[in-house]
């Protein structure tokens, strides 16, 4: 990437200067010789200012003026942010993702009545837990939602931060002390979520168009957007967002966040030098070269961002802006439109604070033995081989498991009435075990209508579920965060409900804000 071959040869002019006697740099001088050379090169492309000691900024230059610098390169956007004005409860300003506690109302009436009449993201978003309330109900909501925007932003309840930049988070959960996160606006010319994309951002669970409109309905009409959505980077190195927090940065929040969310920090990177940092390691990330030797893969189009959480909420985004460039008069005017782009939290995929918890399966109204001959049979068809191990119990059925295992081999253990077992797959087609098995379960579920799934969360009810006459249970191992890039790139968007990036209550919350409207 251009830009870090600029980054870097500006290292190295520098250093040139430290070794030159008499002409020594302070940090502070280095970092001026970078801002104002990154910043001349992206407003012309063309050659870099010469260096003379003693003039090293122009006097017209400013952070502002380098905070505009283009990375369309590697689809980001230095975003202006809305926060909540000084004085605001943030503790009730901030509620968890709208898709949580979708099966629980009392959840969402508790947090309620805790906001009260207080300024509060509760009052902009669409619980998902709602969704299935009567069409003319559902439009009421949304156009309070709407004009509660719109009140926020006349009446100064929400305040553009002085300058564009990123805010960077620090958040602790009930489960980790510490889970750090970039807030940045992610450019959705870069994003593709149809099957076989290579865009840049990347799709990691197949799309359900059907979810979309809902969640069209409401972001149509919004003067805002403000993020639930978690984008992951492939960071081993921490290059891009733990380096931020050895800068002196300004504190813009810290509190406790609601109903055993945790505590949260935030900070903002408007700083010259730490913009330049975040977009130089991003760049180095997606270099072709870089990437192609780090996954071991040739001739393949780069992923820089995976979608973590939010991935429905990202295309949502994707199909507003897409309609919007599709109804445009000026086709070149709408390219600068605020809603080509999104605002996400970035997380390194590596951070100690990020865990990928497994969804299990239960089937309903399903027979073992049709199942087993169907899987069979659809195994065979995909090129690998099926059978099923019986086992007296759970804990029998992980012990054969450890004693079958070898390369090229999926084993799933499973209960199914007073039955356990496993169902062995070898030469499987994909990568990952969930992968494997919903592929399958997707096929059975078409063939046998009176058959239904749900997704689970912990081993204990799959066992009191699958227990039960008529039922299956799955038990899927966590896929590891390590492999979770190097999978999306060999296989694709993994199918729905593979992976969880924590428990509920370690989802994001809502916080900041962007305006999408001119």
């Amino acid at each position: 990437m251009q830009f870090v071959k600029v980054f870097y040869k500006l290292h190295k002019i520098v250093g040139a200067y430290n070794d030159v006697p008499g002409y020594p740099l302070s940090t502070l001088a280095a970092e001026q010789v970078l801002r104002t050379n990154l910043l001349h090169y992206f407003q012309s492309g063309k050659n870099m200012l010469p260096i003379e000691p003693g003039k090293i900024i122009p006097d017209n230059f400013t952070d502002k003026d380098f905070n505009s610098m283009d990375f369309a390169a590697i689809g980001l956007n230095v975003p202006s942010i809305l926060l909540p004005k000084l004085g605001t409860d943030m503790s009730k300003w901030a509620v968890i993702a709208c898709d949580q506690y979708t099966s629980e109302p009392e959840y969402w009436e508790k947090v309620s009545a805790t906001v009260g009449a207080n300024p509060s993201t509760l009052n902009l978003i669409f619980p998902e837990v709602y969704l299935e309330e009567a069409e003319a109900d559902a439009e009421r909501r949304i156009a309070g939602i709407n004009a509660t925007m719109q009140h926020y932003l006349d009446a100064g309840i929400l305040q553009e931060e002085a300058q564009p930049g990123f805010i960077l988070v620090d958040r602790q959960t009930c489960a980790v002390p510490s889970r750090k996160g970039l807030v940045v606006a992610l450019d959705l010319e870069a994003y593709d979520y149809r099957a076989g994309s290579t865009t840049l951002i990347r799709a990691t669970e197949g799309t359900i168009l059907d979810r979309l409109p809902p969640r069209i309905k409401v972001r149509q009409g919004a003067s805002i957007e403000l993020p639930h959505i978690m984008v992951l980077i492939d960071d081993p190195e921490r290059t891009v967002i733990e380096p931020l927090f050895d800068r002196n940065l300004e504190l813009a929040y810290d509190f406790a966040l609601m109903e055993g969310g945790g505590h949260i920090k935030g900070w903002r990177v408007n700083d010259a030098a730490s913009l330049a940092q975040v977009g130089a390691a991003l760049a180095q990330l997606a270099d072709p070269a870089h990437f192609a030797a780090k996954y071991q893969v040739a001739g393949q189009a780069p992923v820089l961002y995976a979608m973590g959480d939010g991935n429905h909420s990202f295309a949502t985004a994707k199909a507003i802006w897409e309609k919007l460039k599709a109804e445009a008069t000026d086709k070149a005017a709408i390219m600068d439109h605020p809603a080509r782009y999104a605002l996400v939290e970035l997380v390194n995929v590596h951070d100690p604070g990020l865990e990928f918890e497994a969804i299990h399966r239960v089937i309903f109204n399903a027979d073992l033995a049709t199942m087993t001959a169907q899987a069979a049979a659809f195994y065979a068809a995909q090129g690998a081989s099926f059978c099923c191990e019986r086992c007296k119990n759970l804990a029998a059925s992980v012990e054969k498991a450890q004693a079958l295992k070898q390369a090229g081999r999926h084993l799933i253990p499973f209960v199914a009435g007073s039955e356990c077992g496993l169902f062995v797959i070898d030469q499987p087609p994909l990568h990952l075990e969930v992968a494997t098995l919903q592929t399958f379960l997707d096929h059975f579920l078409s063939e046998n209508r009176a058959a239904r799934i749900d997704y689970i969360h912990g081993e204990a009810p799959v066992s009191a579920l699958g227990n039960k006459a008529g039922n299956i249970g799955f038990y899927l191992p966590a896929i590891s965060k390590y492999d979770f890039f190097k999978t999306i790139i060999l296989d694709g968007a993994l199918p729905r409900k593979t992976f969880s990036m924590g428990d509920a209550d370690e989802k994001r919350f809502y916080l900041e804000c962007r305006r999408i409207v001119r």
